[in-house]
């Protein structure tokens, strides 16, 4: 047995003893799909930003967090009798076996196809999940995107759906004309009805109309080719930085933030620009 083998035996069989009906752990035996679901998620994150920082020693710790993530799903998967951790590895073998067919199935393909192949494969794979779908009244063409997905890749990846049987803008020009008319949409909301009555009508049409534009604006994002969720994740970290920046500048001047006036905050924020990207 390979040191590989032996960490993930290993491995398994401690999730076995904290689920152990009689010996186990309290709060792991309480555990369920929906209640580890959120923490699936967030260790995805980690990994994600252990990555973006560059830090190795965080990355091997976040694996491992989020491999633990996937033996607890599996660990409770085989109580249920529904399948085990083999079947999850067997699985995404035989998966990645079938969309390589130029390595496992004699297949020649030149470089430029194997990306067409790897969409095929896909395609034929969802195709029963589709079948599925439309049998529950379901959209056949957006099944499977997964609704636990942060909101601007799921909108990226509902349009590119769409886009693949010819429900999309023609370029990206009329998409941006689609944001004007989301925009021009949300002024009609704000220019309505106002008092305690209209209030939370009001809130529910905002939001809507908010939501309309933040898809569009996702999509426009697409037909620019740019990753919506990476470009707002660095608008964030931009404007962490230009924060830190106005905060330093005010404790160097003896200021404090919190009584700060409008005009001092938009000058603070004028300079930091000046001198943080």
């Amino acid at each position: 047995m390979s040191q590989a083998e032996r960490a993930m035996a290993e491995l398994l069989a401690l999730m076995a003893r904290l689920r152990d009906p009689e010996r186990g752990c309290p709060w792991d035996r309480s555990q369920s799909f929906a209640t580890i679901a959120p923490y699936t998620i967030e260790e995805a994150y980690e990994v994600a930003d252990a990555i973006e920082h560059g830090d190795r020693q965080h990355l091997r710790e976040e694996l491992g967090d989020l491999l633990f993530q996937v033996v607890f799903h599996a660990r409770m998967a085989e109580e249920r009798g529904w399948f085990d951790f083999a079947a999850v590895a067997e699985g995404i073998r035989e998966k990645l076996v079938r969309r390589h067919p130029h390595l496992f199935a004699g297949a020649t393909l030149a470089a430029e196809d194997l990306v067409r192949v790897w969409e095929e494969q896909k395609a034929q794979e969802r195709a029963a999940t589709s079948a599925a779908a439309a049998a529950a009244g379901s959209s056949a063409v957006l099944a499977g995107v997964p609704r636990a997905l942060p909101a601007l890749t799921r909108a990226a990846k509902l349009g590119r759906r769409a886009a693949r049987v010819g429900f999309d803008w023609s370029d990206a020009a009329g998409v941006r004309a689609k944001v004007d008319e989301e925009l021009h949409e949300v002024d009609a909301v704000l220019a309505g009805a106002t008092g305690d009555a209209a209030a939370a009508a009001r809130l529910r049409a905002l939001e809507g109309e908010l939501g309309d534009l933040l898809f569009t604006i996702v999509n426009l994002s697409r037909h620019l080719q740019v990753d919506a969720e990476s470009a707002l994740r660095g608008a964030n970290d931009k404007f962490e930085r230009r924060f830190a920046r106005m905060e330093s500048l005010a404790r160097t001047r003896g200021l404090e933030p919190a009584q700060l006036s409008a005009a001092q905050w938009e000058e603070l924020w004028s300079e930091a620009k000046l001198n943080a990207s």
